[in-house]
């Protein structure tokens, strides 16, 4: 008699586990550093590499390979100017120039380095990050911001793909 009631039991957590689905996260994390020694602003992007490969094959009717024995100088060149034209920086409200550093794997995501030099100060950054919106509907850009002490995030979603940021206060 204990046996069924527990099999009943069983039975009914399998059915309804079984109605849930795996889905996908989408997201980016972009770390921005003041560095005030150096007056510069330091960004390191991260990007999950099955996804941007995605993107850039759609964006650019080629097949990608990043981190693998396939890749080619081509593939890191289709992935800089993918993030350039993706990602938009305006400190003290002004458009910035963002200089491509290079990349760095590790496991499953690519690091992409940027800097933006010449900042004498930094009291209002404007950000504006669309990597990966086009592809995916539900992808988050997260957004860690250090200026001195002050610590400041956001999330970029598809409807809201820009953000503004002092550290006046």
């Amino acid at each position: 008699m204990k046996l069924i009631p527990r099999i009943i039991i069983i039975a009914l957590l399998l059915i309804g586990l079984s109605s849930f689905t795996i889905h996908k996260f989408y997201v980016s994390v972009t770390k921005v550093e003041y560095n005030t020694e150096a007056e510069t602003l330091q960004i390191i992007t991260k990007i999950f590499i099955d996804d941007v490969e995605d993107v850039l094959n759609e964006r650019y009717d080629t097949e990608t390979f990043l981190d693998t024995k396939k890749e080619t100088a081509r593939d890191r060149e289709l992935l800089k100017e993918y993030i350039l034209k993706k990602l938009k920086v305006e400190v003290n409200g002004q458009r910035t120039d963002l200089k491509y550093l290079g990349i760095a794997y590790e496991t499953d995501v690519v690091k992409a380095f940027i800097e933006i030099v010449d900042v004498k100060e930094c009291t209002t950054i404007g950000i504006e990050n669309t990597i990966l919106m086009e592809k995916f509907d539900e992808q988050q850009n997260i957004i860690h911001f250090t200026v001195g002490d002050k610590k400041r995030s956001m999330i970029l979603e598809k409807e809201n793909s820009n953000g503004l940021l002092n550290f006046n206060d």
